[in-house]
């Protein structure tokens, strides 16, 4: 019985609402150490298909995202530190504190803190609904 009960739980835990955004706990992603992300919003936008998703990334120093791509257009905002983006299609850019830099859909890019102290980014993604929100590629 217990076995089933939490058999259950498992199979019903998607469809329970998410918690909200102040009591998500911040998540990180296994194959990138160094690096957590913190969902702050995600909410449908007034066109068919696209939702907005607002995340904080924390990096620590020396910390790398790999190539990876996501299913729509992404705008960043350095919070803090000093990070490099690697855009494909563009030169490389180093950004600071206040800086932003816009990555369009499909596009691959990497991001490494290359300052001797953490950083951060605010992330906002317009992407297609129902769609993993990254992909890594080689």
């Amino acid at each position: 019985m217990p076995f089933t009960a939490a058999l259950l739980l498992f199979a019903i835990q998607p469809l329970t609402p998410a918690l909200p955004p102040t009591a998500r706990a911040p998540v990180k992603a296994p194959a990138t150490p160094g690096i957590t992300r913190t969902d702050l919003q995600q909410e449908p936008l007034s066109f068919a298909g696209r939702e907005a998703i607002q995340t904080r990334v924390d990096f620590a120093p020396g910390a790398v995202v790999p190539n990876h791509r996501h299913p729509g257009d992404e705008l960043v905002y350095v919070l803090s530190g000093t990070l490099e983006y690697k855009v494909e299609g563009q030169p490389i850019q180093i950004l600071r504190e206040g800086e932003v830099l816009f990555i369009p859909k499909d596009t691959v890019h990497s991001a490494i803190n290359v300052g001797m102290q953490a950083a951060s980014e605010l992330a906002t993604y317009v992407v297609e609904k129902g769609k993993p929100l990254t992909e890594f590629v080689k």
